[in-house]
């Protein structure tokens, strides 16, 4: 069983910058990739950044430049800088990740909670 616990979020205006962080806690033996997702009301749940176990990193084309995915594995712990903030940016931002117990177990997907993030004048 592994925990996400996200946070960072809160009230920016446009053009500013916030850092999420993501801590895991719990069974963990390896992590795999780590993903940032984000949610609108009403709107589908959207893909944002990844960083896979080699560091490898891709983003969604709305927040190419801007916005970066790093990971501490030291720490179980990945984070999303954010700048240069949109309005349309505002969401709940979520944590995924892929995590195994051992060697002999199966890889397991685990989300956060999710934090929000609100960019408004």
């Amino acid at each position: 069983q592994v925990q996400l616990v996200e946070s960072g979020g809160g009230l920016v205006q446009p053009g500013g910058s916030l850092r999420l962080s993501c801590a895991a806690s719990g069974s963990i033996f390896r992590i795999g990739a780590m993903n940032w997702y984000r949610q609108a009301p009403g709107k589908e749940r959207e893909f944002i950044a990844i960083i896979t176990s080699g560091g490898i990193k891709r983003y969604a084309d709305s927040v190419k430049g801007r916005f970066t995915i790093s990971r501490d594995n030291a720490k179980n712990t990945v984070y999303l800088q954010m700048n240069s903030l949109k309005p349309e940016d505002t969401a709940v931002y979520y944590c995924k990740g892929s995590f195994t117990a051992s060697d002999y177990d199966p890889w397991k997907d685990y989300w956060g909670k999710g934090t929000l993030v609100t960019v408004s004048s």
